[in-house]
């Protein structure tokens, strides 16, 4: 099978004047290079294609593939991580992971947690705030959590994300709006340990290959923020899950990826709330796939389940998907 590789590649993004932290969902050559590795080694054929607009004029000049590899995150707007999934689907060429109606909730945290507690699956209390006017309408119980309400990688989370009065969540929220240009998404902090937990396959067949908790260890800032995700091997502890409260993560996990109509592969991050139990944050159905460096493998990594396994398992999901048995 001949597969495409659509991708943001975090180099080309920074020569063209983008911050680190505004490219800080984009790829690094070492991710290209693994996913491009592993593909070969499952004994398929690879052709890099590049960012949505280099598909784009690939699609319109003719070019074709079997299936497209994508993890492209796009730069801007709420729809673009849905972008090349609905250009893939209006060519009628199959690919890896969610499309775009599910990549597109997903990304808007409030859009997600709304399907997710209408499902009867535990989250936090949550407001979004559209202006600052907004902060006095929100009736939550503090301390609060707020965020940017479409963003990954920790972008927007610091130190300062965690508020215990209007006055400080006024400040935040304005800061957020100002700098994002989107929403800011409020909800009820929750005190206890923080899991992240991967998912491999598609409806009735999604399993989890294993989850961590995570450890932040930075006494400045202790939230799992941009910062720390940046600096992980110095800031961030990673431990395996086993026994009670892996099943209870995995529970969770698996009840999220049916709700929301994931496919193939990714991850749920979830907390321990106040009264004990295990609470939905947010889902990633396009999780970072460097060997290395990103939560995933990470995760998979501590579980015993190499990278090679890792995307064999996607390839499989996705060809079974879209080809049948």
């Amino acid at each position: 099978m001949n597969i495409g590789l659509a991708y943001d590649l975090r180099k080309d993004y920074l020569e063209d004047g983008y911050t680190m932290e505004e490219t800080a969902e984009f790829d690094k050559e070492s991710t290209i290079e693994g996913i491009e590795q592993a593909i070969q080694k499952a004994g398929h054929s690879t052709q890099r294609i590049g960012n949505s607009k280099a598909l784009m004029k690939q699609l319109l000049g003719g070019q074709r593939w079997d299936m497209v590899f994508n993890i492209t995150e796009g730069l801007y707007g709420g729809g673009r991580e849905s972008l090349v999934p609905a250009m893939l689907d209006s060519f009628k060429i199959p690919y890896v992971f969610s499309g775009p109606v599910t990549m597109g909730v997903s990304l808007n945290k409030a859009f997600a947690k709304q399907i997710i507690r209408d499902s009867n699956i535990n989250t936090p209390n949550f407001f979004v705030v559209s202006n600052a006017e907004d902060v006095e309408l929100v009736k939550l119980e503090y301390p609060l959590f707020a965020k940017p309400i479409s963003e990954g990688t920790g972008k927007g989370i610091s130190s300062k994300s965690k508020v215990n009065s209007e006055q400080e969540l006024l400040a935040v929220c304005t800061q957020l709006l100002e700098k994002f240009n989107q929403p800011v998404l409020v909800e009820e902090f929750l005190p206890g340990r923080e899991f992240t937990v991967g998912v491999l396959g598609s409806g009735s067949e999604a399993y989890v290959p294993g989850a961590m908790e995570i450890v932040c260890t930075n006494s400045k800032n202790n939230i799992y923020s941009y910062e720390n995700k940046e600096n992980y091997e110095e800031v961030v502890d990673y431990v395996p899950l086993e026994g009670a409260v892996l099943k209870e993560c995995q529970e969770l996990a698996l009840s999220v990826w049916k709700a929301l109509n994931c496919f193939d592969g990714g991850r749920v991050d979830m907390k321990i709330d106040k009264h004990g139990k295990m609470s939905f944050i947010e889902v990633n159905p396009l999780a970072g796939l460097n060997p290395v460096s990103s939560d995933f493998p990470i995760l998979c990594r501590l579980n015993g389940i190499e990278y090679q396994e890792i995307i064999d398992t996607i390839l499989k999901s996705a060809i079974k998907r879209n080809f049948g048995d």
